[in-house]
Order: C-alpha cells, then sequence, then structure tokens
C-alpha cells in the first residue's frame, strides 16, 4: 500500500511514542481493540500519521490497510493535523445555494489543501460542514470560533490576512 502522506511533516515526540506503546501494550491482546487504540492514539498525537498507523498495525498484528480502512471509514479519524486556525465553511443546502461552494474552492486555491489538509506552515486547515446553523447568514465560514457570514469569494482574502501573524 503506498504511504498516504500529510503535507506537514510528522513531529512526534519521544513521550508520546513511549504513550502509544504502553495503549499497545494493553490492547495487543485482542484485536477487537484497534478502534480504541486508535481513539487513543489521535488524542496522543492530534491526528493518525502514516508513522502512526503503522506503529498501530505492527504493534496490534494486523495488516496496515486494516488500519487505514477504519481511519478513512470513520469521521473521527483525522490523516491531517488542524491548523492553527481551523476553517470551516458550511455546504448545507441554504449556504450552498448561495454560493458557498465557490468559497470552500477558493479557500482550496489560496491556501493550496484540500478537504481535512493542513498548510504546509500547520497554519491552516480546512474542513467542509454539512450545517453550522446559521442559516440566516448564509453562506458562512467559520476560522476557529470567528463567524463570517453573507461572504462571496471576494472577502476570502481579507478574512485570511486577518490570521497572518
Amino acid at each position: 500500500m503506498k504511504k498516504v502522506a500529510s503535507k506537514v511533516p510528522f513531529k512526534g515526540t519521544e513521550e508520546q511514542a513511549l504513550e502509544l506503546q504502553k495503549v499497545i501494550d494493553e490492547n495487543k491482546h485482542d484485536a477487537s481493540n484497534l478502534m480504541v487504540v486508535m481513539q487513543k492514539a489521535q488524542d496522543i498525537y492530534g491526528y493518525l500519521p502514516y508513522e502512526v498507523q503503522n506503529a498501530i498495525a505492527e504493534g496490534m498484528d494486523v495488516p496496515f490497510e486494516k488500519v487505514y480502512g477504519v481511519a478513512t471509514f470513520y469521521a473521527q479519524f483525522a490523516l491531517s493535523p488542524k491548523g492553527k486556525y481551523n476553517i470551516s465553511v458550511c455546504l448545507g443546502t441554504a449556504c450552498y445555494v448561495k454560493g458557498s461552494g465557490k468559497i470552500y474552492e477558493t479557500l482550496q486555491e489560496k491556501l493550496g489543501i484540500g478537504e481535512g489538509e493542513c498548510t504546509e506552515d500547520g497554519k491552516f486547515s480546512l474542513m467542509a460542514a454539512r450545517c453550522v446553523g446559521a442559516c440566516g447568514l448564509a453562506p458562512v465560514m467559520m476560522v476557529n470560533e470567528d463567524v463570517y457570514g453573507r461572504i462571496t469569494e471576494k472577502d476570502v482574502d481579507g478574512i485570511l490576512a486577518k490570521y497572518t501573524d
């Protein structure tokens, strides 16, 4: 299986590796605990990079493909880290009808990332939301807890500029 890599280099620490190994050791006797181990690994690292998935596969004595399959099937798992600024664009019906799809595409182009990915500098991550409950402000985009409503793709540069350190 080909290596699925994040654009952000893996920077795990020795402490994280030891913590993961402890979790694996406590659960390796029962392959049905795979998802529990993966959840705890994500708690430790914040996401499940290739290196962590591989360690889980080897430690639990299951094929890497199984770990990767679980990681990509369940929405709770992330293969890329979250950026300092997590951008979420509502693609629910009200927002989509009012142009959120174009806003989302503009963000992908400007940031050079896709769904669930993080920029190489670790600054921005991008997610599509199904509904943020602010239909009266459609289309809506969020950056962490900041809500931007009634925006167009022309507003994207100005919004991103607010988060440039």
